[in-house]
Order: C-alpha cells, then sequence, then structure tokens
C-alpha cells in the first residue's frame, strides 16, 4: 500500500501552487495546521501518523509538522477528502 506524506501547505487556500497547495483555492482550507490534518483523516477512516517535529521543505522555517497517511486511494482523493473534513470540523467548533 502506498504511504503519502500530506503536508498542511498542500491544501493551504492562503499558499500559492509555487508555495506547494495542491488543490484548488476553492476546495482547499485557510491555515490548517499539521494536527488538524492529522485529526481530519483520522475521521475520514485512514490512520494517520502525526509528525510534529517535520517541516516542509519549501517552507523549513515555518515548522508546520506532517501526516503520512498508508491508503490505496489516489494522493488528490487524499487530499480533497482531508480538506473537506478538516472545514467540517472547523464548522462544529
Amino acid at each position: 500500500m502506498p504511504e503519502y506524506v500530506i503536508w498542511p501547505a498542500y491544501i493551504d487556500s492562503s499558499k500559492t501552487r509555487s508555495e506547494g497547495r495542491r488543490l484548488p483555492r476553492d476546495v482547499a482550507v485557510d491555515s490548517p495546521s499539521a494536527a488538524e490534518v492529522a485529526n481530519a483523516a483520522k475521521q475520514v477512516g485512514y490512520e494517520p501518523e502525526y509528525e510534529p517535529d517535520k517541516q516542509y521543505p519549501r517552507s523549513w522555517w515555518e515548522g508546520t509538522g506532517r501526516v503520512t497517511v498508508e491508503t490505496e486511494d489516489s494522493k488528490p482523493d487524499v487530499l480533497r477528502a482531508v480538506a473537506a473534513y478538516v472545514d467540517v470540523l472547523r464548522e462544529e467548533a
């Protein structure tokens, strides 16, 4: 099973594509944390591994952390599901 790394920048609507965003702005969420990404991935049904001490190479000074997920789903599908659920979790709070 492939293991995907999900950096918060991948689903961050405040980032540009060159800064690492991989989803369209209307699907992405504003400034997600790695903890939110891990929580959303768990709620969606994945078994995430949260690594808070990792730093995204394109913005190494931010120290955002990362989440890894093992699944047969495609990476874009995983990113869309996680971004949608981060949005749902924010609305509930």
